[in-house]
């Protein structure tokens, strides 16, 4: 995924580390409100999307150009579910006692992190950046459970998106868990929460009342100086306002992988991260896409999962 915010390419070259600055200290997530009624297991929620037709896609000025966001088409399908949050640490650390599973990204030994989740201590020993994309780092023993390398863990974070999960890990998720990913036309009409032409889940305007975004996308200057008070990292995945359909964090937060296949070995993602801004990626906007190779895993890529209905199975 090269020359993007969204998420690193495959390859790292010797590049100079980016310096330190300011950052902010808290994690301003809102309160959560319910989506549609849990699973058998009373562990996820989930969401409605009825059958019919929406549309698809986006030819607007603001289409990142190369995605073939557009051109703009009716896309019918058939009803389905698909969870209200993306899956956590605490449902993927279930997964991992049950199967005992062991991540692309832990046997690789490293992952990618946005540098300024890193002490800064640490990012002054690290040497080897993504070409091009400097603020991003690999990270030695960076995983989902301990994703800013060792020293961070996430059991204080039970409840935020897991994060360095590859496709293929995600995949192995859903095989355990009766799941599936979702198409990138479901994402999409999910995403939209049944509004027409709107750039995000709820509209068109980025800002609510008092000029604070509505979704967690990067506050400040991309990528070194970071708004006071709002820190560069996913917040709980049931937070802030959900969509129409009962979907929380479709806009920002973290990518979520899809089903779809993208060009060569690439894999769809959709949804941007806390990494997108307008300077340089605005990929936060419900008919936005980007790929990556199956087998990366960063800081900002999570997974959210769908059925048909009804569910299969009771649900870990």
């Amino acid at each position: 995924m090269g020359g993007s915010c969204c998420g690193p390419g495959p390859g790292a070259a010797e590049q100079p580390v980016p310096g330190s600055s300011r950052s902010g200290t808290s994690d301003a997530a809102t309160t959560s409100h319910a989506a549609s009624g849990p699973d058998a297991a009373g562990s996820r929620l989930w969401c409605e999307v009825p059958a019919g037709t929406f549309i698809m896609g986006n030819d607007g000025a603001d289409a990142v150009a190369g995605d073939h966001e557009g051109p703009l088409r009716l896309v019918s399908l058939n009803a389905f579910r698909i969870s209200a949050a993306t899956v956590t640490n605490r449902e993927f650390s279930e997964f991992v006692r049950a199967t005992r599973y062991v991540t692309e990204a832990e046997s690789a030994g490293v992952s990618f992190v946005f540098y300024l989740q890193i002490p800064q201590a640490a990012r002054l020993n690290t040497r080897r950046v993504v070409r091009g994309l400097p603020w991003w780092l690999p990270i030695e023993h960076a995983s989902w459970q301990r994703p800013e390398g060792p020293g961070s863990h996430v059991q204080d974070r039970l409840d935020h998106p897991v994060v360095h999960v590859s496709w293929n890990d995600a995949r192995a998720y859903c095989a355990w868990s009766g799941t599936r990913l979702a198409s990138e036309a479901e994402w999409e009409s999910a995403a939209r929460g049944g509004l027409e032409g709107k750039r995000f889940a709820w509209g068109d305007d980025l800002y609510d009342d008092q000029g604070v975004p509505r979704c967690n996308v990067f506050r400040g200057d991309f990528p070194d100086a970071p708004a006071t008070g709002w820190t560069p990292q996913p917040v709980r995945a049931r937070s802030g306002e959900p969509n129409g359909y009962g979907l929380y964090n479709v806009c920002g937060n973290v990518w979520e992988w899809c089903a779809d296949a993208w060009a060569g070995d690439q894999r769809s993602l959709r949804g941007g991260s806390f990494l997108c801004h307008d300077s340089y990626c605005n990929r936060y906007r419900v008919a936005a896409r980007t790929s990556n190779t199956p087998d990366t895993a960063a800081s900002n890529i999570g997974f959210r999962v769908a059925c048909d209905p009804p569910l299969n199975r009771s649900l870990a």
